[in-house]
């Protein structure tokens, strides 16, 4: 356990039944690119549990902040479920992670492309004032199946443009449209339909995707991601990394938990 540390659980809030996000200390030493993850978790019989999890925080804060899924019978979820203030977790050393700006080419506007808990590490990436100074246009698109799934998202855009210093810096560059497929709300669909049919770029009055101007990061569940791909490449977008910057970056590393 060389290679972790362990940190100190400030604050636990449970949104629904399904998600909650909690907040810990930080090592003054742990530096991270705003979309990377990290190893956390728990000691269990003995040894650390552990799994991948955006950090949902932004690499100037103070503390470290995690929103996470409860899975009644997953082996980490539903022990980190049940977490307080004053607990321990441990946090690994070693951040990393493909949703990072170096791995894009440049461009006019940033399309971050999420579903369920996959919005973490772009609620990072939304409070980086170099993305509003790289970008014309940042668009956070965020996919549940319920209305009350929606509302750490809301929170965060909420206080991100109500910051007395991000705001002046965001102006109205940040565009938010949250989507529900299971339940009547103003905006129902699937993302990957709402992105595809135009829905999204037109209500925002920005023109269709294009790879020659738009850029984007994808972080989201299976079925999701495999059909974000598909219509990236079919739009002639190439997928980018941090070897050869590209028109979009996909997060493969978080599976059920």
């Amino acid at each position: 356990m060389a290679a972790i540390d362990t940190q100190r659980v400030l604050d636990v809030h449970h949104w629904t039944d399904r998600l909650f996000s909690f907040r810990t200390t930080r090592d003054p030493g742990f530096r991270f690119e705003n979309g990377q993850f990290v190893m956390i978790g728990l000691p269990v019989d003995g040894r650390p549990l552990l799994r991948a999890y955006s950090m949902a925080s932004a690499n100037h804060e103070d503390t470290l902040e995690f929103f996470s899924i409860k899975v009644p019978d997953g082996p980490l979820t539903s022990r980190l479920a049940q977490i307080k203030e004053g607990d321990q977790i441990l946090v690994g050393h070693k951040p990393t992670g493909t949703l990072v700006q170096d791995s894009l080419l440049p461009g006019k506007r940033l399309y971050l492309i999420s579903t369920g808990t996959g919005v973490a590490p772009f609620v990072s990436i939304i409070k980086d004032p170099e993305v509003y100074e790289r970008f014309e246009a940042v668009v956070l698109v965020h996919g549940c199946r319920f209305v009350d799934d929606l509302a750490y998202g809301e929170r965060i855009v909420d206080s991100v443009l109500k910051d007395e210093i991000l705001a002046e810096i965001i102006g109205d560059k940040l565009r938010y449209y949250p989507t529900v497929t299971r339940e009547p709300y103003e905006r129902k669909g699937r993302v990957t339909d709402l992105l595809r049919t135009g829905e999204v770029s037109a209500s925002f009055g920005l023109p269709p995707l294009d790879p020659e101007a738009d850029r984007v990061m994808i972080c989201g569940g299976p079925a999701m991601l495999a059909d974000m791909v598909e219509m990236m490449k079919d739009l002639g977008f190439s997928e980018g990394s941090a070897s050869r910057p590209g028109h979009y970056v996909i997060e493969k590393a978080f599976v059920e938990r």
